[in-house]
């Protein structure tokens, strides 16, 4: 768990640092003048100054930020450096530098899914007679996390391990995981036999199986009450060529904007169901809002499965990769104070004075910010409230392991 816990914090200061380097960047290289470059907030740790940016970490890694002069009309300058001021920049340019930090989210996204598609391989669905982990119990449902008062797992009672290959149940052969299932559901409770291959030997065990309720392979909406041993099998795994991971990794990416949008657009649906999730025991798993600690949580599990080592590696990227897309979808929210706020604004703007044009009228000019201060503080105090919830629903009721 502290290593997928540590890895996703240099993952996330990784996408910190780019997101805030194409602001930055993209600022230098229109003339605008960019005076600090700085990870994290509050009292300064360290820090060094190049030319005119200082550089450096501060005290509250919660983020990162660039000071680029004259955002506003507010900001003042040295004399002489009046026109690099970001406000007097023309608008594509100042669209550009905006939309460059959730782009470089984009581009990291897309790097890490052509490393997996190319480099490690991503899963089929076609599953193999290998086990990638090992339940500790026979929970309610199969996403419920394990409960005190949960039997335990026949499969870690009798000594399965991950990696063992299954060959042989009930005293017939095993070549296929369906099929092994289908046996599997049907057999009758109690003691049966077992043989899996082991560091190249055959090892025969005596798990016992239990019924438990499980979704109906036959129609997933309703359950029905079958036999179940608590194991999990490897997944296979297919690696593509460079070509053709440039249009999987765009497909993939597709998927991800579209899981995205469905993601924000259920926030305020999924608001209430979560608070009653962080005051009750109700069960909670991946596929509804996470937090910071959640989303750690979560990587920290995708790298400690019994998986082979490849597949772990592939699962962990492919969970951040995702991370990137929702942060840099997130980003461009037409909402104070994000960047996709300050877009919107400018938008406004260029279709306000092209109107003014067009009617022979005085351009309208720039928006004033000082006048949108309390929406963006409300803003950002429903995002503070959101944070705080997800945090108590992380530490009270974390979400159930998705690689169990």
């Amino acid at each position: 768990m502290t290593l997928g816990v540590v890895a996703f914090v240099v993952v996330l200061l990784l996408s910190i640092m780019l997101h805030e380097a194409g602001h930055f960047l993209t600022a230098k290289r229109f003339g605008m003048k960019a005076t600090q470059f700085f990870l994290g907030f509050g009292p300064t740790l360290w820090s060094f100054r190049r030319g005119e940016t200082e550089y450096g970490v501060k005290a509250i890694p919660a983020g990162g930020f660039v000071k680029i002069e004259g955002m506003t009309p507010l900001d003042e300058l040295a004399p002489g450096e009046e026109e690099r001021a970001f406000y007097r920049q023309p608008a594509p340019q100042r669209a550009v530098v905006l939309a460059a930090g959730s782009v470089t989210h984009f581009l990291l996204a897309f790097v890490l899914l052509f490393a997996v598609l190319v480099g490690l391989g991503v899963p089929t669905g076609r599953e193999t007679t290998a086990l990638a982990s090992v339940s500790e119990c026979v929970p309610a449902t199969p996403t419920q996390a394990c409960r005190p008062d949960d039997p335990p797992s026949p499969a870690k009672a009798a000594g399965l391990r991950p990696g063992d290959r299954i060959v042989e149940f009930a005293g017939e052969p095993v070549t296929d995981w369906r099929d092994f299932t289908q046996r599997v559901r049907h057999a009758p409770p109690g003691p049966t036999s077992l043989v899996v291959e082991r560091d190249g030997r055959r090892v025969t065990l005596r798990p016992s199986v239990v019924l438990a309720e499980r979704p109906s392979l036959a129609d997933p909406s309703r359950t029905e009450r079958v036999g179940v041993l608590g194991i999990v099998p490897q997944s296979q795994t297919e690696r593509v060529g460079p070509v053709a991971g440039l249009g999987r990794s765009a497909e993939l990416m597709g998927r991800l904007f579209a899981a995205t949008g469905q993601a924000l657009v259920a926030i305020p649906a999924a608001v209430p169901k979560l608070w009653d999730q962080a005051l009750h025991d109700s069960p909670r798993d991946a596929s509804g809002l996470i937090g910071p600690v959640g989303a750690a949580r979560i990587s920290g599990q995708a790298l400690e499965t019994g998986a082979p080592a490849t597949q772990k590696v592939a699962s962990f990227l492919l969970l951040m990769a995702g991370l990137n897309v929702f942060i840099g979808v997130f980003n461009l929210l037409p909402l104070l104070p994000l960047d996709g706020g300050h877009l919107a604004i400018l938008a406004f703007e260029q279709a306000r004075s092209r109107i003014a044009r067009a009617l022979g009228r005085r351009d309208p000019g720039r928006v004033d910010l000082t006048k949108l201060l309390p929406a963006a503080y409300f803003v950002v105090a429903l995002f503070i409230g959101l944070s705080v919830l997800l945090l108590l629903s992380d530490i009270v009721n974390p979400v159930t392991n998705p690689f169990r």
